[in-house]
This record gives C-alpha cells, structure tokens and sequence, in this order.
C-alpha cells in the first residue's frame, strides 16, 4: 500500500525500524504515514507553550547558542519551550515515531533532504503565507517547499560545492580557476605535475560519499529523473561517469577517498579542489596544521560541459517546520523569528558560521565582510538545487544503489553504459516501493 508516495515497506527502512518486532510493529502502526490530507495532532492551537525539536541542541558548539534564542523568546513572550534533541544520525526515525504518535509538537529542524519525507506525513502546517514576511532569498524558499507547499521556513540555506587551495593553484601556474570540464582537466594535469603525492582532486571515490557525482552528471545533461522516470543510464549519465573513471585512471583523482578522507587531504596541502559544504572551511582549517590555509581556501564554480551552461550544486541547509496542533500560532511566530529576525540571523552566523536565508541576513555587514561566505552564496548557492529523490523515502538506498554501480566502473569491475543501467534499474524499483 503507498500512501502520499511513501510505502509501508519505505517507511520501515526510512525510520529505521524494521527490526523492532511485535513491539516495533505496534509503534508502526502509529507512525506509518497517514496522508497530507491528516489533521492536526490535536491541542489548542493558541498555546504560548510548544516543543522545538532540534539535532543541534544535542550538539556541544551548537546547544549554547540556539538555548540563547530559546530563552530570549520566552522571557519576551511568556511562553514556554520545551527543547527536544535527538543525535543527527538517529533524528529522523526518532523524529517520525514522535511525530507519527501525536507526541511532537511546536517547531521541528529538519535537513532539508528530510523535508519531503517528513511533509507526506501529513502533521506539517502550510507557512506559505508566513513565508512572506520572511525576506528570504529564492533559493531559501525552495529549500523548504514540498509539492508546491512552503513546509519549511529556511533557517540557514547554502550548498555542497568545490573548495580550491588558492596556494597550490598559484604553484601549479594556474591563475584562475577553471570554468570547463577542459580547463578543469587541464588545471588537474598541471597540478598533477607538481608531484610530492599531490592529489589533484581530492573527489569522493568511496560509495558513502559517491553521491558526488549526481552534480557531475547534471553538469553532462542528465536530469536523474524527470517526470517520474529515472533518466540514469542515459548518454549524458554514462559520460558524466566515463569522465569520472578517465579522472581516476590518470590518478587525478584518488582511490578511496570520502569526505573526511578529502578533507584531511586539503588540510595537509595534498589537494587542490575538494568537494564540501560550507561549514567545510571551518572545519578543514580547523584540523590544519597550516594555519594559513583558512585564507587560501576559496569556493568555486563548478566547471561546466559548455561555456554558458549553469553550473551544478546541491543545496544544503536546515528549515524549521510547524507541526499542526497545539502551539501552533506561536511555533511559528518563534520559527519566523528565529530564522528572519535581523539581530538573531546575524548573531547566529557570528557564532556558528552558518549564512542567513534571508536578503538583508546576508547583506548585514558582519555577514557580509565574510568574504568566503559572500561568494560561497553567489558563486555556488545561487545556482544550487534539491536532489530529484529527496521525495521518496528510499532516498538513501538510491544514493548507495547508483554510488555502488559507479564505484564498479571506477575498479574496473563494470562498463559505464552497464553500469548506469543496472543503476537505473534499481532506483526505477526502489521509487516504485
């Protein structure tokens, strides 16, 4: 049975309690997803009192600052929060359960790749006329927006893009960053040619991180699905990944490297271009011995097929949900505030480095003198889109299915043209569960 595009089985594996039992079944039967037409959870819609369910506030450099916008609302407002957090690898199924039994109310943090999910449970309220008095950026908007519907005011909007080392570019010769797939191969020769175990392209080659190549396919043509039919496997698929295999066998990319890999690879100066998101400088430089670094890393477009071509990205970001029922109305003059409010945005970034959704967030001086934030957003965010398959519940099963059939190619063990249609195949059957 599928209800609002989600199935029993999908739901199993997307909450991630499949093996739960008697017990678990119990709990499934509350939590399965009932439709986007389901009412509220109940409760009067009026209370000043509601949860807010955050992976942040389970996390140490994070827990601080969103506890300071928690209790500034409710000393100005009279109201009372009660925070909810659960680890970010077990939010989800965790999420779902609660909210699937009417035990969640109030304002939810969802990844924006959750959000298409979560909506077809039918227990979010509609904010599109909330949406409007926010001042988000377009691309912020869309990051909340399900089948038309504004689900998810956007709270910090970016994207997974490409990071160069300005120093090794300046070693190698090349003295501006590639806009083509050609210059791009050119650009990783050279830096090939600097030797001292340099990887040119610190790209993932790991099936955790393959994802990866979804933009690199969308770079060569492919729209992965269009009109619910998976366009994988066709010519433009299967040169995105012919491309990707040629990168490996010249060793301009690397064997075994997923996002930690390539991270620690930047950090030493080994790699002149990785793939992050935005939160990715901070990080790397963090763990960098060169304390220079931080000012050599800077975002890049990534190359396209043919000058004039939009470059590809994929968004990245969270965006605070309503859930339907008690403290509604006050949810979301909370969700609104905290994701709009000019002083709260912008103390927010100062703290976590996380860039604001709205227009004047991000046209705020101290956001806007962040030099890595304001091209990060231009040259990558800007033109960043949603994955194709964060609708359906098995999205994570059709990331491994495709990375596993491109990892193949990469070791020798499949041809591209096999490849993507064995991926095609089974990202075909795993939309239709």
């Amino acid at each position: 049975m599928t209800t609002s595009g989600i199935s029993r089985r999908g739901a199993l594996r997307m909450f991630g309690i499949g093996a739960l039992g008697v017990a678990g079944a119990g709990v499934l039967g509350a939590c399965a997803p009932s439709g986007a037409g389901t009412s509220s959870n109940g409760g009067d819609t009026k209370s000043k009192n509601f949860d807010f369910t955050s992976w942040s506030l389970n996390e140490e450099a994070a827990k601080p600052s969103i506890e300071k916008i928690i209790a500034a609302w409710e000393k100005d407002k009279g109201s009372k929060i009660r925070a909810v957090s659960y680890p970010y690898n077990e939010y989800l199924s965790q999420l779902t359960l609660k909210l699937g039994g009417g035990e969640t109310t109030g304002a939810v943090h969802l990844d924006i790749a959750w959000l298409a999910a979560v909506a077809q449970m039918g227990k979010l309220a509609d904010l599109n006329s909330v949406a409007l008095k926010g001042g988000y950026t377009n691309v912020a908007l869309d990051s909340g927006m399900y089948d038309g519907k504004q689900y998810g005011l956007p709270w910090n909007t970016g994207s997974i893009g490409v990071i160069a080392n300005s120093k090794l570019l300046e070693k190698a010769g090349i003295k501006k960053h590639p806009t083509t797939i050609e210059e791009f191969e050119d650009a990783l020769r050279e830096l090939k040619g600097l030797g001292g175990g340099v990887v040119p392209y610190a790209a993932a080659t790991k099936v955790a991180q393959l994802k990866d190549i979804f933009p690199w396919m969308q770079t060569f043509g492919c729209t992965l699905l269009e009109d619910s039919k998976v366009t994988i496997g066709d010519d433009a698929s299967i040169d995105a990944v012919t491309w990707y295999k040629k990168l490996h066998d010249e060793k301009l990319i690397a064997a075994d490297v997923d996002r930690f890999d390539a991270r620690a690879l930047f950090g030493q100066g080994k790699a002149a271009f990785y793939d992050d998101a935005i939160v990715g400088k901070g990080v790397t430089a963090a763990q960098s011995k060169d304390k220079t670094l931080a000012d050599a890393m800077q975002p890049m477009k990534r190359p396209v097929l043919r000058s004039g071509d939009t470059p590809q990205a994929l968004l990245w970001g969270g965006v605070i949900a309503i859930v339907k029922g008690k403290g509604q109305d006050a949810a979301t003059e909370f969700a609104l505030h905290t994701t709009s409010d000019l002083a709260t945005t912008t103390e927010y970034f100062a703290s976590r480095a996380l860039p604001p959704s709205t227009t004047a967030g991000l046209a705020d001086p101290k956001v806007a003198k962040d030099t890595f934030t304001t091209e990060w957003t231009e040259k990558i965010t800007d033109t960043a889109t949603g994955s194709p398959f964060w609708q359906f519940a098995q999205n994570a099963q059709i990331e491994e299915a495709v990375a596993k059939q491109v990892q193949a190619v990469l070791v020798g063990k499949s041809k591209p043209k096999d490849a993507m249609k064995k991926a095609a195949e089974e990202v075909t059957d795993l939309i239709k569960r």
